[in-house]
């Protein structure tokens, strides 16, 4: 008789014992996301920074355009200086 009386408070016990167990591996999960959102917000401004640093330069196209016009130039001045 006394071990089927103590049987319901072993039994709470063990109950207690999960559900505490449950809470802190939940309060663990819940740091370990806060921990990551702030990491993954200095990721995003850091990666602004290097979006905004590598911009494409102004008038690119046109500097492009006049480096092959060089490029040609020279090719046609080596043929006449080498005579092929």
């Amino acid at each position: 008789m006394l071990i089927a009386s103590n049987g319901w408070q072993l039994g709470l016990a063990l109950g207690i014992v999960v559900v505490a167990v449950a809470a802190v591996i939940v309060i663990t999960i819940v740091l370990l996301a806060l921990r990551i959102e702030k990491q993954a917000q200095t990721a995003e401004e850091a990666v602004e920074v290097v979006r905004r640093q590598t911009d494409g330069l102004g008038g690119i196209g046109r500097i492009n355009d006049s480096g092959v016009r060089i490029l040609h130039s020279a090719r046609s001045l080596r043929k006449v200086a080498v005579g092929k």
